[in-house]
């Protein structure tokens, strides 16, 4: 359809071109009546600058316009007839004065604007003309002059008149311009004026309406009597005022309240939705200036006239968000006033909870909770704690809003306790401390709701969301004096034992002497409660009591956040804690993880910066209020205590630590270590140079005694046994500890004491040595300066020796080692890099999994390491790297050139551009497919599946020759999987430089494998677009959103995997990530397929309402309801749960059920079918997931086929001849075993390890087997086959003892 509007044509150009020819070739081909007006006018105009030789410019064509125009005022004969005419002159004529220069309207603007307000002053005004001639009048008032409101009023009152125009195009039109106009008037003169005729308009057409049936006639356009025009009118006036009312002045918009207070007033839905509309308006405007009074007044009858009325849903939800923004425009205005309105509007907005419309009670619950973080100030906070200590003073508004609030938990709210849990969580929030006078109340009545069933309370879990609020807001010890625990009453149950978990959850800025005196003082009374218990007999009360106790215990990390004593009151409770963890066991964990919380924040909160980088995330408002009390000197004040104290609990922690088995000294450990780094040096060195006194000895007993070593095996094993190796280990572990506090002397006599430990025969040993090690390089970086030469040798000479238990710490060191050496440019240790990089090469090949990650994951941080500019590195070091990596490939042994292919793979897939920084790289790598050796060959694939994933198209091209007569070597490979490999690699060369491409480098003897190729690709593509479309829709968003969000990690397996999986089949558009730059660490990684099914299911998962749903009757399902929707889902679920059978139960005369054993039969042989196909299944999906999914779905059809023909050809057992004919149930039959033998089930079935399920099966196949022997046998005859059986293999084997002993 052609566009009939200005606003909807193209640019018409910079005016430089003819632009009478433009629109004429715009709309020459349309159907329009109106276009071909258009044209017509606009040929003839320039038909006639022709004849008069004069140029096609816009000021030739406005002038041509405007003489027209003045023509057809002129003629009022034949006015109708030219209408068409009019309208097109109209229409040019706005199209023109944009492009005419400004110098040339200015002397024309009065002129042109007298022209225009004559014209459409005109009895017959067509829609067309009137649209386009206000654009016009609109433009020049906008761009003319703005100081003499005589000159343009006439101009504006056309605007004006036609905004009440009964045609809606016209009168939106008129909107849209006096939006314009105003909009250009704000810091002129002439605002006053122009928004008094606004304010005359509306006054005039309301005193119309005033004296006719004004309410009968609203809404009503077809009202045409004289008496009853000025209805409509103002519903008119007031739709331009939703656009023009925030552009008025102050003192017209204050003119204009009291006549929306009184349309208000006369509770029609029609006015009251318009004048809410205005409301809007002016609220959300940030420039619109309104009496905060006025306002306030209006707001207060919009509650009376909407909430009591309880309109439609989307009404008051529309309502309540007028109320919110407009009281906030109040609180802007006049705090004062917008204090005194504010309880009743938030009373008025609580009262809406009650109601049945969910709209309304979510928009009424989010304007209470805007109300209370944008209404209510410290000002208001503080008044009404004052009027608190007043006797005979009428209540604050703060506290009559906490009144309004406690009101929410009445039953009559019931319906929406959960929403009103939300605003009350936030006024606790927003009172912070001030909450604990004015909110007692509400948290009494909160712990009443706790006390309700399950089935009565349904918000169980926001109730308690509520309630941390709670705690969060007045801090523990307010809050427990309101609702206080009562642990230590007689019965558990009348205690507020639930309250525990929530106070371990939200205690933030606590006080830590309340934690030493209360809580502690608690423990003490519930310890001697159940020692009294024991004693009297009660043993599960006393072990109820004990677990209180530690639930108490369990606070302590929680009042350690934040809190605002430490300086005061933190030594008082490190004694305690210094006894508890010598008596306490149980305890350890929890002081340990307190202490640690503690140096941590005041660590971070030690220094302005820190202080400032933790004031940026987004915390709890509780966080903020605790952090807000610390500054830097707080902070270091805190920092002292912490230094003060750390003696005595290095000491408590040194004798625990030794005396403790190896999985329990991990928190210690690390508490050690956090309390080494704040306590002073001296203190750190002294306890440093007793471990190492220890070790000296220990070091010396094992060398003397020669003291047995562990097996390899036992490495990394837990012992008890504190043996002269694992108690060196424990004092290795105690020196990482504290190696954040030694000074350069002492970090000196670590190393010199660590030397001999890299190299002792004992595999556990040298772990923890190399783990001492990698924390010197890492804690101290100056030392690796200073004793650089003597690192190296050692390096060099320890790698002969180094267990594999270590090997992974052995790697941190090589990379602090080799970063470095790269970053100073250490020419001469060139060599020993290299040697020290073939060794992390080789450790991509190991074994073990752990040691394989370290070493793929030290390459990728050494080349970020290398490559951060902002730390001196650069792209010619990571180039360096690389090119030493590649350097690798010159290796002797197949072994050493294989991993070096296998690290290169793992650099590209980090780094693409690395790949065209050596020219001679992928030519060299793909010589290496003509090498007999298979792990070559593996890694070489592997290594081309990076390339082709990671490398643009136009990179690609220039190998392809070469890659594809590589991979045509190992096409024909039937020993390994290096086929279906191959035919891969192929797919995804294809995919990405194109079938074409491809084809002309291949070989005319395997055109056919691309053939067949592109067959195979074309039935998937049948296959896919057989599916549904939502099936379809749905497997294509789920892969849009993984390819483009997600991230993985480096996946070896699947990279250098021999086989084709059919999950591969998009590993290059998952692991095509060319586009995306690589600055971070991480790199993002391919798709699961079983992720993709994962993500189908939870979809699926999530539907809430079946497809197929059923509605009763020809009524819609309201879904709104939730009765009606629960009850539907209950009989659609009751629906899915019949049974197979849709046959009604039969009874006999006596009641009693009777069932048919044909059908039982039959449906258990049904049963028994599908599920051995499951079971089959399942096993199946188990294995490794190397062979085609077709091929899996073939041999399982096979199988179920295969089952199917033995069901109906072959011997099954049904056991139908136990059947009693006579009679329900089974009997017994003469020479045949008993019925319904049984053979257990074996766990050993649902290992994954296919050994383990093999020896499951069979134990299952001899049972079938003997089944199949003994089958038409009895018990009798059974057992003594048995019997014979026994005696004859003992015969046998006694002989055969008898035989070798002579």
């Amino acid at each position: 359809m052609e566009c009939d509007d200005v606003d909807e044509f193209p640019m018409l150009g910079d005016g430089q071109e003819d632009l009478g020819a433009t629109v004429a070739s715009r709309f020459r081909n349309s159907q329009a009546l109106e276009h071909r007006h258009l044209c017509a006018a606009v040929e003839a105009m320039a038909q006639v600058l022709k004849d008069q030789n004069l140029p096609p410019s816009p000021t030739a064509y406005f002038a041509a316009t405007m003489t027209s125009l003045e023509r057809q005022a002129s003629d009022q004969s034949s006015a109708a007839d030219d209408e068409p005419v009019a309208a097109a002159l109209c229409t040019f004529l706005s199209m023109v004065l944009p492009k005419v220069s400004q110098a040339v309207l200015r002397s024309k603007w009065e002129a042109t604007l007298d022209s225009l307000v004559k014209f459409l002053k005109r009895n017959s005004v067509s829609a067309g003309t009137a649209k386009f001639g206000m654009k016009c009048i609109s433009y020049l008032l906008t761009t003319g002059d703005k100081s003499n409101w005589l000159l343009v009023e006439s101009a504006y009152g056309i605007l004006l008149n036609y905004a009440t125009d009964r045609r809606p195009k016209v009168r939106k039109r008129a909107h849209l311009c006096l939006e314009e106009v105003l909009r250009s008037y704000q810091c002129s003169s002439i605002l006053v004026k122009a928004s008094e005729g606004v304010e005359k308009i509306f006054e005039q057409f309301l005193l119309i309406a005033g004296g006719s049936n004004f309410v009968g006639t609203i809404g009503k356009p077809q009202v045409t009597s004289n008496g009853a025009n000025g209805a409509m009118e103002v519903v008119y006036i007031l739709n331009a005022l939703k656009v023009i009312a925030p552009l008025l002045s102050k003192k017209v918009i204050s003119k204009l309240l009291p006549h929306f207070q009184l349309l208000l007033q006369l509770r029609q839905p029609f006015l009251t939705s318009h004048v809410m509309s205005v409301l809007h308006a002016l609220c959300i405007s940030p420039t619109a200036e309104l009496p905060a009074s006025g306002l306030a007044d209006l707001l207060g009858w919009l509650c009376l006239v909407v909430f009591d009325d309880q309109k439609s849903g989307d009404v008051i939800m529309f309502a309540a968000r007028v109320l919110q923004h407009g009281m906030g425009k109040v609180h802007d205005l006049d705090q004062n006033l917008c204090a005194d309105k504010l309880p009743a509007i938030f009373h008025s907005l609580a009262g809406v909870l009650a109601f049945q419309h969910e709209e309304a009670i979510h928009g009424a619950s989010e304007a209470l909770q805007h109300l209370v973080q944008n209404c209510i100030d410290e000002e208001m906070i503080k008044q009404g704690l004052n009027q608190l200590n007043l006797d005979g003073a009428k209540p604050a508004p703060i506290e009559r809003i906490c009144t309004t609030a406690e009101s929410l938990l009445g039953h009559e709210y019931n319906t929406a306790w959960d929403i009103a849990l939300k605003v009350i969580s936030t006024l606790f929030e927003k009172l912070g401390e001030s909450s604990c006078f004015l909110m007692g109340g509400v948290l009494r009545n909160l712990a009443d709701l706790q006390k309700l069933a399950d089935e009565d309370l349904t918000c169980r879990k926001q109730l308690h969301k509520c309630v941390g609020s709670a705690v969060a807001a007045m801090g523990p010890d307010k809050f427990l004096d309101i609702l206080p625990l009562n642990l230590d009453c007689e019965e558990l149950s009348e205690s507020n034992i639930w309250l525990l978990p929530i106070l371990k959850q939200h205690i933030v800025g606590g006080r830590l002497k309340f934690f030493t005196d209360n809580i502690l003082g608690l423990v003490d009374r519930l310890h001697e409660k159940s020692k009294m218990l024991e004693v009297e007999g009660r043993p599960v009360a006393s072990r109820n009591t004990q677990a209180c106790v530690h639930a108490l215990w369990s606070l302590l990390p929680s009042f350690c956040n934040y809190p605002i004593d430490t300086a005061q009151n933190f030594l008082d409770l490190a004694k305690k804690l210094r006894a508890s963890l010598l008596k306490e066991l149980d305890l350890r964990g929890i002081i340990c993880s307190s202490l640690q919380n503690k140096k941590a924040q005041e660590e971070a909160l030690d220094s302005l910066s820190s202080l400032e980088q933790v004031e940026g995330l987004e915390i709890s408002l509780a966080e903020q209020r605790a952090k807000s009390r610390y500054n830097s000197k707080i902070a270091s004040e805190n920092m002292k205590i912490l230094r003060k104290i750390s003696p005595e609990f290095l000491s408590t922690l040194f004798t625990i630590f030794m005396s403790s088995p190896q999985d329990k000294r991990g928190y210690l450990q690390a508490t050690i270590a956090d309390i080494a780094s704040v306590a002073d040096k001296e203190v750190v060195k002294h306890f440093f140079i007793r471990a190492m006194q220890k070790l000296l000895k220990v070091t010396q007993e094992a060398t003397k005694s020669g003291h047995a070593r562990k097996s390899s095996m036992e490495v990394d094993g837990s012992n008890n046994e504190q043996t002269t190796a694992s108690t060196r280990a424990q004092l290795l572990d105690l020196a990482v500890s504290l190696l954040q506090g030694l000074d350069v002397e002492a970090v000196n006599m670590l190393f010199a004491a660590t030397k001999p430990a890299l190299q002792d025969d004992e595999g556990l040993v040298q772990k923890k040595a190399y783990k001492v090690l990698v924390g010197i390089l890492k804690e101290h970086g100056d030392f690796m300066t200073n004793n650089l030469d003597e690192i190296f040798e050692l390096m060099v000479t320890t790698m002969p020796s180094c267990h594999f238990s270590a090997k992974r710490h052995r790697l941190d060191c090589l990379q602090y080692l080799i970063i470095h050496i790269l970053m100073t440019g250490e020419e001469r240790k060139n060599g020993g890099i290299a040697f020290f990089l073939s060794e992390i090469i080789l450790a991509v090949k190991e074994s073990n999994k752990k040691t394989r990650s370290r070493a793929y994951d030290l390459l990728v941080k050494i080349g970020h390491c290398l490559e951060d500019t902002e730390n001196g590195g650069s792209q010619e070091k990571l180039h360096k790297f690389f090119n030493m990596v590649v350097g690798c490939l010159a290796g002797n042994t197949p072994h050493m050139i294989s991993a070096a292919v296998t690290g290169i793979a793992r650099l590209m897939y980090e780094f693409s551009e690395l790949c065209l920084s050596v020219p001679d790289l992928l030519p060299s790598a793909f010589m290496l497919l003509k090498s007999n050796n298979r792990e070559v060959i593996k890694a070489t694939l592997g290594l081309m599946k990076v390339v082709i994933a990671r490398l643009q198209a136009e990179d690609l091209q220039k190998h392809l020759k070469s890659m594809v007569d590589g991979l045509l070597l190992w096409s024909a490979d039937r020993k390994t999987h290096f086929k279906a490999k191959v035919r891969l690699l192929l797919e995804m060369l294809i995919r990405k430089c194109g079938l074409e491409a491809v084809k002309v480098v291949m070989p005319e003897q395997h055109v056919k494998l691309l053939a067949n190729i592109r067959k195979v690709n074309e039935r998937k593509e049948k296959r896919r677009n057989s599916v549904s479309q939502d099936k379809l829709d749905e497997t294509k968003s789920s892969h849009s959103h993984a390819t483009t969000t997600r991230q993985s990690k480096w996946n070896h397996t699947k990279i250098f995997s021999e086989f084709g999986d059919e999950d591969d089949d998009d590993s290059d558009a998952d692991m095509d990530f060319t586009q995306t730059t690589h600055s971070g660490i991480m790199s993002s990684v391919p798709k699961s397929k079983s992720s993709t099914l994962r993500s189908k299911n939870v979809r699926k998962s999530n539907k809430r309402l079946p497809d197929d749903l059923d509605v009763l009757g020809n009524e819609p399902l309201d879904l709104l309801d939730k009765q009606k929707t629960r009850s539907m889902l209950k009989g659609q679920q009751r629906k899915g749960q019949r049974s197979d059978s849709d046959d009604e139960m039969i009874l006999d005369p006596d009641g009693r059920l009777v069932i048919n054993e044909d059908e039982v039969g039959h449906s258990r042989k049904r049963r028994a079918t599908d599920n051995g196909i499951r079971q089959d299944i399942d096993s199946r999906s188990q294995r490794s997931g190397q062979s085609k999914s077709h091929a899996t779905s073939a041999s399982l059809s096979k199988a179920s086929n295969k089952r199917q023909k033995t069901a109906k050809s072959g011997w099954a057992y049904t056991g139908t001849e136990y059947k009693n004919k006579k009679a329900g149930g089974d009997v017994n039959r003469e020479g045949k075993l008993e019925p319904y033998a049984y053979w257990p089930l074996d766990a050993k079935m649902l290992n994954r390890r296919d050994e383990k399920r093999s020896i499951a099966k069979k134990g299952l196949a001899n049972v079938m087997k003997l089944s199949k022997q003994l089958q038409g046998k009895s018990v009798r005859q059974a057992l003594s086959e048995k019997t014979t059986a026994q005696k004859r293999k003992q015969k046998s084997h006694n002989g055969k003892n008898k035989r070798k002993s002579s």
